[in-house]
């Protein structure tokens, strides 16, 4: 199940840069750089901590730098890019890079072959970089440069006379603290020296950072440098921690997590498509200490923007998922529960993201548990008939500003229940809270949320923001979508018929066959109001006597849902004309490309980019939309495994392995926002599981169409 990007690739800094890795270690930290080692972020670096698991995100190490010497010569294996400069240029010792458990690199230089294998332990602040020696000629010295950051991974660090330049070495572990307010940093070199030499090393340039507009430059700071005396079948284990490392060796803590990763695979068909999206699965699920006041009930603050600005600049961004805020069983504040990761490298966790991804992550991989634990975790956080939109780690009220993440609880719990069979939860814990929802959004709750006279489901008030498609700068609302929006009445549908099954599951028959008229009256008004007889498809809105015809990817859910609004010819004219219109291989285009709103491109400074952030942008989360509208109308199995095989290319682009949250609406479509998104990763994986569309056993590189005709 191995992913690899040759020489040519990695000689090629231009293309090389493109290419990133991440491994994660289960509290919401990292490590991620390019394929050459190459910071091409500000979120980049070997040990990115979570000190509030999973938020309050520190880069503590950001990079060590390799050279080998032998026979007095130098060969040094980093790259940085100073502006205009690029020096060293190790990527020209670089022969592979691979991304089959962990990435890997292997570089060839003065008859020498060394392979270096990065990977975190998980439930530790903690990353392994272990250094084998498969060929050497003769004995040669590997000099390890590390260059510390300690900051808030938002920010960027400068030079400053307020750095600790004092360190310790003892027993072949380095520990130093480089400011008063940063965790230690442990750094375990078996068998080497350390050769102390404080200084700093100036203006790393991010090229991404610049690309968006944003500051990019940077000064990291190193003590010295350690060096070790290697031959032919040594292995060098590196530990890099906020804990003492004493008494641990990398190689062990290695195949510990080896073994845990290799847990996933169990069961699973050998096909490398599937196996590489359940370990990237493993990525956004994390645990999170709760805080230690309980859930206060009021109004939302302030309105989130979902971009990489969502977080405040110190690093500690506002949370979302229940479980931060109650145990199962409503108990145990303070200890660490699940949580799901919206997306890397600035998202923590949303309500809506957990709810969409949580069927994907925990319910198609196997994790049962994780599933439970989040969705009774989650009903315990109702508030006026709403699960919150995210909690605030300053311990305000949470945000309560989204109409759909409801409803997303609906068909996860739906999904849960079909995957487990597991009644006596779902039945006693979970339908009083789902019979609090229905009543509240028939009587009314925020933001207008209410059931109108015509049996639709209303939302919106002005400068809030409520459905996914949720961008917003400054008081203006990008896509604000007031009044009946076509996803949310499919999922206000569907939320009904699930309730009236599960109050017949728990012979409540009279309230069942109540709420299942209102299904009824719900779908033929949805389909009344709806369809537009003129172009084929469906409204995105209905307000009143205004009609938004913009054809957008949201109605799908009328098709692709447990419970259809539409069938037959008009469910065949919708797919039709999103086929046409929204297609490509990587996801759903977010508007059409006839709209004179559409914007080809995602790019620019913060503004530029949140103002088209749904206005054609790709989303690869939809596509798990897409395949179930196919398949609920009978699409033939040939016809969604390749549209599974035209996306796995991606898997080997980008953060190889993972799933980027968008793309260019134009061709070639490159990957854009968070290079690894957990909706993307779960709605791509759960209909793999759901439709067995299993692709084959090698990812090939693919060269993109403009246009995949589907047969």
């Amino acid at each position: 199940m191995q992913l690899k990007k040759d020489k040519a690739t990695l000689q090629d800094f231009n293309d090389a840069i493109h290419h990133e890795w991440l491994e994660t270690n289960g509290l919401g930290g990292w490590a991620s750089s390019s394929i050459i080692g190459c910071n091409s972020r500000r979120y980049h670096g070997l040990l990115i901590a979570a000190t509030k698991p999973p938020t309050e995100r520190m880069a503590l190490l950001s990079k060590l730098d390799e050279t080998i010497i032998v026979n007095n010569q130098q060969f040094e294996l980093g790259v940085n890019n100073y502006g205009g400069v690029i020096h060293p240029h190790g990527n020209q010792h670089q022969t592979s890079f691979s991304k089959d458990l962990f990435p890997q690199f292997v570089y060839e230089v003065a008859g020498i072959k060394l392979k270096k294998t990065i990977a975190m332990v998980h439930d530790e602040n903690t990353t392994l970089v272990i250094y084998d020696v498969l060929k050497a000629e003769q004995a040669f010295e590997l000099e390890l440069l590390p260059l510390f950051s300690a900051r808030g991974y938002h920010s960027l660090m400068r030079s400053n006379d307020a750095v600790h330049r004092e360190a310790n070495f003892s027993n072949h572990i380095f520990k130093t603290k480089l400011y008063d307010g940063t965790p230690d940093i442990f750094i375990k070199v078996p068998g080497g020296n350390y050769h102390h030499n404080p200084n700093w090393y100036f203006h790393f340039n991010y090229d991404i950072e610049k690309y968006r507009g944003l500051d990019f430059v940077e000064d990291l700071f190193t003590h010295g440098n350690f060096s070790v005396s290697l031959k032919q079948g040594d292995s060098l284990g590196i530990i890099i921690s906020t804990d003492d490392p004493s008494g641990k060796e990398a190689q062990d803590l290695l195949l510990k997590e080896e073994k845990r990763k290799r847990e996933f695979m169990d069961h699973q068909p050998d096909d490398e498509t599937l196996q590489q999206l359940i370990l990237a699965a493993d990525q956004f699920i994390v645990k999170r200490t709760a805080p230690p006041n309980s859930l206060e009930r009021g109004e939302p603050d302030t309105q989130p923007l979902r971009n990489e600005h969502s977080s405040n600049k110190s690093g500690s961004s506002i949370s979302v998922d229940s479980a931060i805020m109650a145990s199962p069983n409503g108990e145990g504040r303070g200890e660490a529960l699940a949580t799901v990761i919206a997306g890397y490298h600035w998202f923590t966790d949303w309500g809506r993201d957990t709810m969409i991804s949580l069927p994907g992550l925990c319910l198609s991989s196997g994790r049962y548990n994780d599933a439970k634990k989040i969705l009774a975790a989650f009903a315990k956080t109702v508030s006026q008939g709403m699960l919150p939109n995210r909690f605030q780690d300053n311990g305000a009220p949470p945000e309560y500003n989204n109409v759909d993440g409801t409803l997303w609880y609906f068909i996860a719990i739906y999904k849960y229940l079909q995957a487990t069979g597991d009644r006596q939860f779902v039945l006693n814990e979970l339908l009083p809270v789902l019979k609090e929802i229905i009543e509240w959004h028939f009587t009314g709750t925020r933001f207008h949320i209410h059931v109108t006279e015509d049996d639709l489901l209303y939302s919106g008030e002005p400068g809030v923001q409520l459905t996914w498609m949720d961008s917003k700068i400054g008081d203006w609302v990008v896509t604000p979508r007031t009044g009946k929006a076509v996803e949310i009445n499919a999922l206000w549908y569907n939320a009904l018929l699930i309730y009236s099954s599960l109050l017949e599951l728990n012979n409540n028959n009279d309230e069942a066959i109540q709420i299942k008229q209102k299904a009824i009256l719900t779908k033929k008004s949805f389909n009344n109001q709806f369809w537009n007889n003129e172009k084929r498809y469906l409204y995105d809105v209905v307000n009143g006597n205004e009609k938004d015809d913009s054809l957008r990817p949201n109605q799908l859910f009328a098709i692709s849902l447990p419970f259809p609004l539409i069938e037959n010819e008009k469910a065949t004219s919708v797919i039709k004309v999103v086929t046409e219109k929204l297609y490509t291989p990587v996801g759903l285009r977010s508007l059409s490309p006839d709209d004179p709103s559409y914007t080809s491109c995602y790019e620019g400074d913060s503004f530029k980019r949140d103002s088209c952030y749904h206005q054609g942008t790709v989303w690869s989360w939809l596509l798990g939309a897409y395949v179930d509208a196919l398949a609920n109308m009978g699409a033939d199995k040939s016809l969604l495994k390749n549209i599974i095989d035209n996306f796995s290319y991606h898997l080997n682009e980008g953060c190889i392995g993972s799933v980027s949250e968008i793309f260019d609406a134009d061709f070639p479509h490159s990957p854009k926002g968070c290079t690894a998104q957990a909706w993307g990763v779960a709605e791509i994986l759960r209909v793999i599981k759901d439709y067995d569309l299993a692709v084959r056993e090698e990812i090939q590189p693919k060269t993109k169409s403009k246009k995949t005709v589907l047969k």
